[in-house]
């Protein structure tokens, strides 16, 4: 409460030292753009508003305790005090920062003025039993005068009118704090809306994120891959190969050890080529690219460790790149049901709604949880949204949205 008070007391002599300023400055350098002077004293203008802003930010997060970030800073294409200029006029941000310091000023007015007279009026009155006896001790009026009608004055001078007067003003005093919040209320979406980031501002920190986590989601699938081929197929063919050396040694001198490891070396060329086909279905599988959503799930659920009812009901294909998070997402979902205990039944659905690619994998199984941190974070990374109900008795819900982006 008395946090909030001082920020709108302090606000006023800010709020009149950044209106003055803002408004000469700006005045000056538009007419001063008739020659190239008012170029870099708007420029000036602006980045004295940027600091502005970085006071009030200040303020709100040490008075008012919100969390408001700082914008993007303002950048320069090339080098030099033209370009850094022609980068601080055109930034709206810089722009947001003089509106700021323009129209806060009259609501800094209003607000520390309507605060400072409730405070005062309400402490007054309540503290008036205390302090009333001044007036007949100091003065020849006999209490505090509310007004006079001719002959007439009313005075707060009988025990009732002081009872009264302290009762209003006790009124006034649990008022006040509320009044004051909601005044200060009306700070916050100024601070947050014009002098902290923009949406532009959180959508660029969100892709930047979401970068980051594609690039360690790839990095993390490629070492997989590397280490699948390198402690599976490779280490199998290099295998092979010995054992067919060996076999091509032994073909003269004894051709039926030599014909059985020929037979040997024919079976591991069979395992060799399943665990590529796992391998190249696991980074993209062909089915998914010739035919589509329904045939690849359809597949995916026919290898799952339970029964899986697969129903897609989708127009037309989304773009690849999201068909292929779809199908992966499908997939890991699918894993985790067949390692469910207990676990009977599992359903697959997929359709649109709009602009996006729904998809709903529900169990029967015991609610075990589901590792989907990692496959929340690579849905995220496309706009996409992950949701889980899962619940002890009645199974678990996966419900991921993607963008369709076809």
């Amino acid at each position: 409460m008395w946090r909030e008070l001082l920020f709108l007391l302090v606000g006023l002599p800010l709020s009149t030292l950044y209106f003055g300023l803002a408004l000469a400055g700006v005045t000056t350098g538009a007419g001063l753009l008739v020659t190239f002077v008012g170029v870099p004293v708007l420029a000036g203008v602006l980045a004295m508003c940027r600091g502005f802003g970085y006071v009030e930010r200040a303020r709100v997060r040490g008075l008012l305790r919100v969390p408001v970030g700082d914008p993007a800073p303002v950048r320069a294409a090339e080098r030099g005090v033209p370009a850094a200029l022609g980068a601080l006029l055109k930034s709206g941000s810089a722009w947001r920062h003089v509106l700021y310091s323009v129209i806060h000023f009259p609501w800094a007015v209003f607000s520390s003025c309507l605060a400072l007279v409730l405070w005062g009026y309400g402490w007054g009155m309540l503290l008036y039993p205390l302090w009333f006896w001044v007036f007949p001790a100091f003065t020849r009026q006999p209490g505090l005068q509310l007004f006079q009608n001719g002959d007439y004055t009313f005075y707060l001078d009988s025990p009732l009118a002081i009872a009264a007067a302290g009762a209003v003003g006790l009124g006034f005093t649990l008022v006040t704090p509320w009044v004051v919040r909601g005044l200060v209320a009306v700070d916050r979406v100024l601070v947050t809306g014009l002098l902290g980031p923009s949406r532009l501002d959180h959508r660029v920190s969100e892709l930047e994120s979401d970068r980051g986590v594609v690039v360690d989601t790839a990095a993390a699938d490629l070492r997989r891959i590397e280490r699948d081929l390198h402690d599976g197929a490779q280490a199998r063919l290099a295998a092979l190969a010995m054992d067919l050396g060996l076999a091509k040694e032994k073909l003269a001198e004894d051709p039926r050890a030599a014909a059985r490891m020929v037979d040997e070396a024919h079976g591991e060329v069979k395992i060799a080529l399943r665990e590529l086909r796992d391998l190249a279905r696991v980074i993209h599988p062909a089915v998914l690219t010739d035919r589509g959503l329904d045939a690849a799930l359809s597949s995916v659920a026919s290898r799952c460790a339970v029964p899986v009812r697969v129903e897609v009901d989708l127009p037309a294909r989304p773009a690849p790149a999201i068909e292929g998070i779809a199908y992966f997402t499908v997939s890991e979902l699918l894993e985790d049901v067949g390692r469910h205990a207990g676990a009977r039944s599992a359903s697959v659905d997929v359709w649109r709604s709009g602009q996006r690619l729904m998809i709903r994998v529900a169990d029967d199984g015991h609610a075990e949880g589901s590792g989907s941190a990692g496959l929340a974070e690579r849905l995220d990374a496309v706009d996409g949204v992950l949701v889980v109900d899962s619940a002890q008795g009645r199974g678990t819900t996966v419900t991921a949205e993607l963008p369709w982006r076809a």
